[in-house]
């Protein structure tokens, strides 16, 4: 079915890791016995001999994989400034631009300018920051670039762990076990989130004002139309190296993302 559906392409600067967390999903998935390398030459996307002479991508690959009910299609893009007609087709073919940062190095004109297009295209958009296992990351204060850059509607639904090795949701799993997170707590960011959310709604936001919280699940409609409207983009964070995040990026994906079925659907579903 195709509520069931969920199309998006990973965008950003060259070496955010897009191959690398393609192979990441693919491998968490069960679509691949073991993720791809290129340094090897090994990865699903870049098949073509002078991509993986260069070890970085020249185009785009549309790759799928089926996550639980939910068949996933996403594409991987070059990110070098110069394929950037390889970059913006994409942006047709799907729901949600997948906006892919580099921990390490921050906020970079194409990243910028693919949130830009996405949004002039009014596509659902959520950022990925990759890499967060790196040393010496200030992932802290990259979020606070990312609202400043590109608005406080982008929140994240997750939060590293234990110096980048893992990964806590913020949305469904309020009240989990586990090492506390890296910077802020699950808790404001939940409460970040809801009140995001529910603004949409005047039904909801009356209900959280006289209630309190609202559990997540009873949110999907509202979030929906909050990710439609840019009222709501998504943070997540992974490193696609070690696989820390990669199922919770999942779980957004299946969760969170909106289906084709009140819109046009993709291209290449068609």
């Amino acid at each position: 079915a195709v509520a069931h559906i969920r199309t998006l392409a990973l965008v950003g600067p060259a070496a955010a890791g897009k191959t690398s967390l393609a192979e990441a999903l693919l491998h968490h998935a069960g679509a691949i016995t073991t993720p791809g390398s290129l340094e090897r030459g090994s990865t699903v996307s870049d098949f073509d001999p002078l991509e993986r002479r260069m070890q970085h991508s020249l185009n785009a690959a549309v790759m799928h994989l089926q996550h639980a009910d939910t068949r996933v299609h996403f594409i991987d893009t070059p990110g070098a400034p110069d394929f950037v007609g390889q970059s913006l087709p994409a942006l047709e073919a799907v729901e949600t631009a997948a906006i892919v940062i580099n921990a390490v190095n921050g906020i970079e004109p194409m990243a910028v300018r693919m949130m830009e297009w996405a949004k002039e295209r009014e596509r659902d958009r959520i950022i990925i920051v990759n890499r967060i296992d790196a040393q010496a990351v200030a992932l802290q204060a990259l979020v606070a670039q990312i609202q400043a850059a590109f608005g406080s509607e982008c929140l994240p639904v997750n939060l590293p762990s234990q110096r980048g090795e893992r990964v806590v949701d913020c949305f469904y799993n309020l009240h989990a076990d586990g090492p506390p997170p890296d910077f802020s707590s699950v808790e404001e960011a939940h409460r970040k989130l809801v009140e995001q959310v529910v603004e949409v709604d005047a039904a909801f936001v009356e209900r959280y004002l006289n209630e309190g919280d609202v559990d997540p699940k009873e949110l999907h409609a509202p979030l929906e139309q909050a990710l439609r409207e840019g009222h709501l983009i998504p943070i997540c964070f992974t490193s696609a190296r070690t696989g820390a995040g990669v199922a919770e990026l999942l779980a957004v994906i299946e969760k969170l993302l909106p289906d084709p079925t009140e819109s046009n659907p993709p291209a290449f579903l068609e």
